[in-house]
């Protein structure tokens, strides 16, 4: 593949040059280093010690970096602050005599948090603008100076230079994708050579800018199409019988994203902080105590690539998001909360030093923040709040300026979605779940007086309660949402693509030509819909099996849909009134063709239902409104085999079950295809045993005999029955569910109806 090396020069005030002009050999080595380095971008960060940025050789005049273990890094800024002991923090074992208070009748040791809508002289906040310019200052103030650090105002200029370009498919999807890298200007200090690496995949068939999801993790070719690596545990992105990862969900939905190497900008230990860009600056020397940490470190990087999305004219840089989980979500909301550019955050799981109170006695505490395993990430002065003993004696949480609640509010109005997993599954304890559902809370007010919606919680912080697993809060531009997976956002994407969608009115555009260029899956192999309703809806479908009494299972696509389905209440009637004490069930989904019908069916949606009925309506999608240039022959084996295949899922799941095969219904959108429709409802006919496959073709009580629809029978997309149609169907089916099953009871145990998820939005 070509190398392009297209070079621009950012800051914090960007500056675009079309030339870099070297000032020295050595500059030289150093940029062609750095697009060298760009083939092997590292993995996401982890709990485990990451590579440290590349230390250049020794030039002369310059003193080589500090070099000092993480534990003397600690002791130093203990020393700086006078601080004599710290107070351990809580242990995650439950059974160790330190371990942490899971009590929540023990949690609150603090009732009032700071209020983010009053001024430190005690007045209240009643505009915008008091926020803008008073409040919203005072509040960066304190998080700058106690919790997160500053970043210094010399922090040098980032020269972004694209390295490589490649054509690729995600989700079916044509895509480009595009390897960065940001090389820092190191001239004051060459011993320390910081490269922020960044993927951007785009659609390559998109029809306009499109809007971009940041993410901190992984970012190498070859795994370009997948979930970030770290915290993905069973129920993931990636993982088998979960949702596609978020990167093809993005791609189907019309989005672009791009990863970010947090490793690559400043490594996760304290014996890294006289490297990487934290070293850099210092010129290799420990820092002082409101010198920034490494969550400040990560966002400032996030932030310059963002400056490069800015000057990119295939990404809608006003709709640019940033995402993380655990450290990274932590991360992710502190560059949401300091650079008001980004238009939105996913705050997965993020635990203490993200969205969780820190006022709170319960899961991970300050402590756990102020001692050797996480002081990095914080400004040295925070350790001042574990503090036992000092020169200024001691101080606790309760001394903090700020809190959890603030952070968020520093997001206001923009899009904000907080996400948990459950302790159930991997998502633990110690991340206090309830405690960061209360800073969400308190955060509101601030989102309200900026003119945006909270979660619509009544209840005040203190006695607010997290409402039941699954239950999101998702009409206002503050959400919350805890999936029922574990330590990831992984289930909560399809519901935050489609909250981020309504509230940015955003739908997918792509040029019809480009998209022919990604052939579609087979008819008769299992292939999911990624796009994010249809994954909501197939969770949704998931429920719907678990439950009990299902008698007749009605399977298809939207023709199928419909009839049984909350958004068309007129039709709904029509199927209660018909199928009422059979204890029928919808499972028809609109789009589907046969191969996603086959990818729902052995995804969970058939598992254990074992029905005595199943009616099977599908293929239309399959056929299509034109004859395809492949030929008439090609489209009937095709869309036979994928009915054929369908039909041994069922047989094989539920084989005491009797199947009514359904012909695919006639079509006037386009008659050419009609022949097509003839003959493989004809090869479906030889499929019937007369016992437990049933054909039912009720086409001639639909259209005459050269398959033009009667009047009232389908709308006016000349595809989908009306409700005369429907009826017409009920009327042929009900002698036959009355020979196999009897006549319908006077009570029906089937589940609730479904519905098209984003008709409620």
């Amino acid at each position: 593949m070509p190398v392009y090396k297209n070079l621009f020069i950012l800051g914090g005030a960007m500056i675009l040059r079309t030339r870099l002009l070297l000032a020295s050999w050595a500059q030289f080595t150093l940029v062609l280093l750095a697009a060298l380095a760009a083939s092997d971008l590292f993995a996401q960060q982890s709990s485990s010690p990451a590579p440290a940025p590349v230390q250049a050789a020794n030039p002369v005049g310059f003193p080589p970096p500090m070099n000092w273990t993480t534990e003397e890094d600690h002791q130093n800024m203990m020393d700086q602050l006078g601080i004599k002991a710290l107070r351990p923090g809580p242990g995650g074992n439950e059974s160790a005599p330190n371990h942490a208070n899971y009590d929540e009748s023990k949690a609150n040791p603090f009732l009032d948090l700071p209020d983010a809508l009053t001024l430190k002289n005690g007045k209240k906040v009643t505009s915008a603008e008091m926020w803008w310019k008073q409040r919203r200052p005072e509040i960066v103030e304190d998080f700058e100076s106690e919790v997160v650090g500053r970043i210094p105002t010399d922090v040098p200029k980032v020269t972004w230079t694209v390295t490589n370009t490649e054509n690729a498919v995600v989700a079916s999807r044509p895509v480009i994708k595009q390897q960065l890298v940001g090389h820092v200007n190191n001239a004051s200090y060459p011993l320390i050579n910081v490269d922020i690496q960044m993927l951007l995949v785009r659609p390559a068939d998109a029809a306009a800018p499109v809007p971009v999801m940041m993410m901190f993790g992984r970012g190498d070719f070859a795994r370009a199409g997948a979930a970030p690596l770290p915290f993905v545990i069973p129920g993931a992105p990636g993982s088998p019988g979960s949702d596609p990862p978020a990167t093809e969900q993005l791609i189907t939905d019309g989005w672009g994203y791009a990863y970010v190497n947090p490793a690559s900008i400043q490594a996760d230990n304290g014996a890294g902080l006289t490297r990487g860009i934290i070293g850099l600056v210092n010129k290799g020397q420990p820092r002082k105590p409101d010198d920034w940490g490494t969550l400040r470190a990560w966002a400032w990087g996030a932030s310059r690539g963002l400056d490069y999305l800015e000057i990119d004219k295939a990404i809608d840089a006003k709709h640019v998001g940033i995402e993380g989980v655990s450290r990274n979500g932590k991360a992710a909301l502190v560059a949401m909360a300091f650079d008001t550019r980004f238009a939105l955050v996913l705050v997965g799981s993020s635990g203490e030093g993200g969205a969780k109170l820190h006022r709170r006695n319960f899961g991970e505490a300050v402590e756990n923040l102020t001692g050797s395993g996480g002081y990095h990430w914080m400004a040295g002065t925070f350790l001042k709040y574990g503090a036992a003993g000092a020169t200024f004696g001691s101080k606790n949480a309760g001394d903090l300026p700020v809190d959890a609640h603030e952070l968020i509010a520093l997001c206001a109005p923009r899009l904000t979605f907080i996400s948990y997993g459950v302790p159930e599954k991997g998502d633990a304890k110690w991340l206090d779940q309830q405690g960061s559902f209360m800073a969400t809370v308190a955060a509101g007010p601030v989102f309200q007086l900026l003119g945006a919606k909270d979660l619509g919680v009544p209840d005040d912080y203190r006695t607010a309660k997290m409402p039941p697993v699954k239950l999101g809060l998702l009409d206002g531009e503050l959400a919350w949402r805890q999936h029922d997976g574990g330590h990831t956002d992984g289930p909560n994407w399809k519901y935050f693509i489609v909250w981020a969608d309504k509230f940015l009115h955003h739908k997918p555009t792509f040029l019809p030509v480009a998209a022919q260029q990604v052939a579609p899956p087979p008819a008769d192999q299992p292939a999911p819909r990624t796009d994010p309703n249809s994954l909501i809806a197939h969770e949704q479908l998931l429920e719907k099996a678990r439950k009990d009494h299902i008698v007749i299972y009605f399977e298809g696509d939207s023709i199928t849909r419909r009839w049984g389905a909350t958004d068309y209440p007129e039709l709904l009637a029509n199927w209660k009134q018909n199928f009422f004490g059979w204890n029928a069930a919808d499972f028809g989904w609109g789009a589907d063709k046969t191969e996603n019908i086959l990818w729902r069916l052995e995804n969970g949606e058939f598992d254990g239902v074992n029905p005595k009925v199943i009616v099977l309506l599908a293929g239309t999608n399959n056929v299509g409104n034109h004859v395809p240039a492949t030929g008439a022959d090609a489209k009937v084996a095709e869309v036979t085999g994928g009915l054929q295949a369908i039909l041994r899922v069922l047989q094989a799941k539920a084989p005491d079950a009797t199947i009514i095969l359904m012909a695919i219904f006639p079509r006037n959108d386009d008659p050419a295809v009609l022949p097509i429709i003839e003959r493989i409802n004809e090869n479906l006919s030889k499929l019937s045993d007369g016992k437990k496959i049933r054909y039912l073709n009720i086409n001639d009580k639909l259209a005459d005999r050269d398959g033009k629809l009667f009047d009232g029978m389908m709308n006016a997309d000349k595809l989908h029955p009306a409700l005369k149609g429907y009826q017409v169907w009920a009327d042929v089916l009900k002698p036959i569910l009355t020979e196999l099953l009897g006549p319908p009871a006077k009570e029906d145990h089937a589940p609730p109806p479904t519905g098209d998820p984003s008709a409620a939005h």
